[in-house]
């Protein structure tokens, strides 16, 4: 079986901006004390429009002014700064990371690295599944799995948010995803990670339907088929999209053929789960298993032919989504 599972929930408070190491609005406001660092910052921040790139996965070029201030910075507390997806301004704060670092490469395994701060450090708090049964024993744990849902007034209040924005035949799909990402940010883990990886047996296409439209409702999918570079072209020129498609690279890639993986499986649930409400929002391939893919296609790719299916496959060929319960 090639997708997340039940089996790394955790829990984790709403972090306030004090609570993170070294986050980058802070570190931002210890520079702005410092001359030197300060005109080197907004040196580099006026660089952003210089910067330009003829593929994601090319080089970035900097102008030789832009690198020089970028220097300045090395000892700075803004090179080691960090986000937080439940953090209050994590634009803002993303905003600063990519001014900082724009000198590394895009999309790149090796050279980019997450802008989140990994906090997933307590063991997995696991599900008592068994604790469900008192919930209609007959139903599907996708259904369950909706009821606590409806229960917990938060979870219910963001789920009914989500499903209003995102559905009719004139739905706003930046709404919606906006809907979606504030779902996963705000609800609880346990919550949010049941409705999203509830396991289905293969004869329930009810079921299968339901955990599709609960999560990624179409509304939230590009329309057609568009190529899967053209849509990590539209991600990674948001601060937003691009940080969790890197934290999605960070930690759920495997390292050999063996298919041993970056970081622990809770960890790539957690960065997997930060895509969904992006122009990169991954679902389920069809109601009967629980392969997971991009809703793009890698034809008329050219000579990205091979890059493209190599982010193709980071989704639905991924060793490191697999694990828990499957269908």
């Amino acid at each position: 079986c090639a997708s997340p599972g039940l089996s790394s929930f955790t829990t984790d408070p709403l972090p306030t901006e004090g609570r993170l190491v070294n986050n980058c609005i802070q570190a931002r406001r210890k520079c702005q004390v410092d001359p030197i660092c300060s005109a080197a910052y907004h040196h580099l921040n006026s660089c952003t429009s210089s910067v330009s790139t003829s593929s994601p996965a090319q080089e970035l070029l900097v102008p030789e002014e832009c690198r020089e201030a970028a220097q300045h910075l090395r000892n700075s507390s803004l090179m080691s700064c960090t986000c937080h997806r439940r953090m209050k301004n994590q634009v803002a704060c993303l905003d600063i990371y990519w001014t900082v670092h724009l000198a590394r490469s895009l999309g790149d395994f090796e050279l980019d690295v997450s802008p989140y701060e990994d906090t997933v450090t307590r063991k997995p708090w696991k599900m008592n599944l068994s604790k469900l049964n008192m919930l209609k024993p007959d139903s599907d744990l996708c259904l369950k799995f909706a009821m606590l849902c409806t229960l917990n007034d938060k979870c219910d209040r963001l789920r009914k948010a989500y499903g209003e924005a995102c559905s009719g035949s004139r739905c706003q799909r930046p709404t919606c995803l906006r809907q979606l990402r504030a779902f996963f940010e705000k609800a609880s883990e346990p919550h949010a990670q049941g409705l999203l990886l509830c396991p289905c047996s293969p004869a329930d296409q009810g079921c299968g339907q339901r955990r599709r439209n609960t999560i990624a409702p179409s509304c939230a999918l590009p329309s057609g088929a568009p190529n899967c570079m053209e849509l990590r072209r539209v991600c990674i020129s948001d601060s937003l999209c691009r940080s969790r498609l890197v934290d999605f690279q960070t930690h759920c890639h495997p390292l050999d053929i063996l298919g041993t993986c970056a970081t622990e499986h809770s960890r790539c649930l957690r960065a997997y789960m930060g895509l969904i409400g992006t122009a990169m929002t991954p679902n389920f391939v069809s109601n009967v298993n629980t392969s997971v893919a991009l809703s793009c296609t890698c034809r008329g790719s050219g000579n990205l032919q091979d890059e493209c299916e190599q982010l193709e496959e980071s989704f639905s060929h991924n060793p490191c989504l697999s694990g828990g319960h499957c269908s």
